[in-house]
């Protein structure tokens, strides 16, 4: 396939990168609101949410999918993939709308690291014959936490499975967060890279809790705050350099993620989807 013939939910892009946005902070409205919106920043891209407080729930996904889709379709935007769960209504719903992946990450759960992961890989395994009758991918993605939290151990999580059937989504604020550097991560993903996360991050420490005296406590309390691409702890300017260097021809999506937005989040997200514009135009010369 061509730089001009890249294809996502059976519509032709005419552009090497389909410039997305997660839709969460919107995830009530309806596919044509949707649509409206996020063209309206300039996306022609999205990947919807399918999860309890959403538009398109779970349980009305096969009835409620088709339609958003095509709603979204009438202001000239695709669907990249969902958020939501590797049920066989999904997996249908996806296939009877043109979606391609269905994004999931891997939870770590009580019980630790191995049995969660040995338990996430047998859903996955479970979930590859719904993959193939559908013809849906599975992406997987890192997450930090109390998930699987880095690009390494995704691909370690689904060595053997099918790459036709699942993909790594790599995300710019978990790799950063995670202390992963992109000029690495980026490349060992590249043989499954099915969409690029862009989000930033930083490490904020928590103050002490009312009541505690912070000359008692053994260690600094920290936690993520989510940023605007520059601000963050990973260089964007290297993740396009990446995505140049790999001729990565596919979804760029935007999360809409940020702790604290000092102006109305049509804005923020505006800024920084310009930003990736211009670093992936800036990264022309490592093509």
């Amino acid at each position: 396939m061509t730089e001009a013939e890249t294809a996502v939910g059976g519509v032709m892009s005419r552009e090497r990168i389909i410039w997305s946005v997660f839709a969460k902070p919107w995830a009530d409205l309806s596919g044509a609101q949707l649509g409206t919106l996020v063209s309206g920043i300039g996306f022609t891209g999205v990947e919807i949410p399918v999860r309890p407080n959403s538009f398109v729930t779970p349980q009305r996904v096969e009835a409620r999918l088709p339609e958003f889709v095509a709603q979204l379709g009438d202001s000239g935007v695709v669907p990249i993939s969902v958020a939501g769960d590797l049920t066989e209504p999904t997996f249908a719903a996806c296939q009877a709308s043109g979606v391609p992946t269905i994004r999931v990450m891997a939870p770590i759960e009580a019980d630790g690291y191995i049995a969660s992961v040995a338990r996430f890989r047998a859903q996955l395994q479970q979930s590859a014959r719904w993959a193939r009758q559908y013809g849906v991918k599975v992406g997987v993605q890192p997450h930090h936490g109390r998930y699987v939290a880095s690009t390494a151990q995704v691909l370690d999580l689904l060595d053997g499975l099918p790459h036709a059937d699942f993909t790594l989504i790599w995300d710019a604020a978990h790799d950063a967060l995670a202390g992963d550097d992109p000029m690495l991560t980026l490349e060992i993903a590249a043989p499954r890279l099915g969409i690029v996360n862009l989000k930033n991050a930083v490490y904020r420490a928590l103050a002490p809790q009312p009541g505690h005296d912070s000359a008692t406590r053994t260690r600094t309390q920290w936690r993520p705050w989510y940023v605007e691409g520059a601000e963050g702890l990973s260089d964007w300017s290297a993740v396009m350099s990446q995505v140049r260097l790999r001729n990565y021809a596919g979804p760029v999506c935007l999360s809409g993620q940020y702790t604290e937005p000092d102006r109305p989040l049509t804005e923020v997200v505006a800024r920084d989807l310009a930003l990736a514009r211009r670093l992936y135009d800036a990264a022309a010369g490592t093509d």
